[in-house]
């Protein structure tokens, strides 16, 4: 028999039963709080570790964070802003771990200043995001959604008219060859569409090696495109990289989607083209703000499919995330993080 005794200094000990005396075994623990939902195949690993407690916390506020971060070595992060406040007065913290790619959320110069890891699940997720993508392309282009209303309503005369577009030999132009942006492509290339790729981080020859066309300039490319959809983070320099001015050179056929962040596209401008035929639809998992209220004005529009910023989120992709996410933690802790999950680089060559 094995009993853990935790303190509230969090000091832990392990006593063991052997030959009816109680041997006590003094060891290091580390805590782990799950700011949000986690699901069970991350705290299978927890649960595998003997050094390692954990809490789980739906209430994620900065006050609730903040009283809760106190010994606190690691943090496994959903949707919670951690704020340099939380960081700077987490004595213990040794890593901030997405559960997933994005981290606008996170105040990395605090985390720099603290010595301490942000880490993100690499391509756990990638393969979700890239089939909602091209997902909502295909919906947008079959109109998928009338159909099934217009049948539901008995207007089968609904099939007479043309509402249908295709993909075949469309133009397709791919903003971000990353983890996502990457899969992205070869759907849209099975599908036998003309595929370019904007991308200054990437070299134009890794771009043609992989059967596509670069390009160099959004503006120039806009006019020819047929669907665009965006794979790219959000900072300063990207926001609002489709605006009014983007909008307007697109084709009224066009087809926008994204499923990145929301604020790399204006909703107002985006608003006004799709209400005034500027372009054919948008697919957006992605809003300016989260969660959105019911009465956005994008919510009136029937050109318009959006989710809940879930497209990284099937059973398969939580499992891989969850998994990338605890263990992460724990390679911070054993001192073996995978480099490629680790997003502030500082902390890589931090004595």
């Amino acid at each position: 028999m094995r009993l853990l005794l935790v303190f509230s200094n969090g000091f832990m000990a392990k006593l063991r039963w052997n030959l009816n005396v109680w041997e006590v075994e003094n060891m290091n623990q580390y805590k782990v709080l799950m700011a949000g939902p986690m699901p069970k195949a991350a705290t299978d690993l927890f649960d595998a570790r003997d050094d390692v407690v954990y809490e789980a916390v739906t209430d994620v506020s900065e006050q609730n964070l903040l009283e809760k971060m106190r010994d606190v070595d690691g943090i496994t992060v959903r949707t919670a802003d951690i704020t340099a406040k939380i960081i700077e007065n987490s004595p213990k913290l040794k890593v901030v771990s997405r559960f997933g790619v994005g981290y606008d959320s996170i105040n990395i110069p605090a985390l720099d200043a603290h010595g301490a890891a942000l880490t993100i699940v690499g391509t756990a997720n990638s393969v979700a995001v890239a089939e909602a993508a091209f997902y909502m392309m295909l919906e947008l282009a079959k109109e998928g959604f009338k159909h099934d209303q217009e049948v539901r309503k008995g207007n089968w005369d609904y099939r007479l008219g043309m509402h249908a577009i295709e993909v075949w030999r469309k133009n397709v132009l791919i903003v971000g060859f990353g983890r996502i942006g990457s899969r992205v492509a070869p759907r849209c290339a099975a599908f036998e569409m003309n595929v370019f790729v904007l991308d200054p981080f990437v070299d134009d020859e890794v771009i043609r090696a992989a059967g596509y066309t670069p390009v160099s300039n959004l503006n120039d490319a806009l006019p020819d495109m047929d669907y665009v959809t965006l794979h790219l983070p959000l900072s300063p320099e990207t926001r609002d990289t489709i605006g009014a001015a983007e909008l307007a050179l697109m084709k009224p056929s066009a087809i926008l989607v994204n499923a990145a962040r929301g604020n790399i596209v204006n909703e107002d401008a985006l608003y006004d083209a799709l209400s005034s035929a500027g372009i054919r639809g948008a697919g957006l998992d992605v809003l300016a703000v989260e969660p959105a209220n019911k009465d956005h004005p994008l919510f009136t529009l029937e050109n318009v499919v959006i989710s809940p910023h879930i497209a990284g989120v099937t059973s398969e992709a939580a499992n891989r995330m969850a998994v990338a996410c605890a263990q992460n933690v724990l390679d911070i802790f054993d001192g073996k993080v995978d480099p490629e999950n680790v997003v502030n680089k500082a902390y890589l060559t931090a004595d």
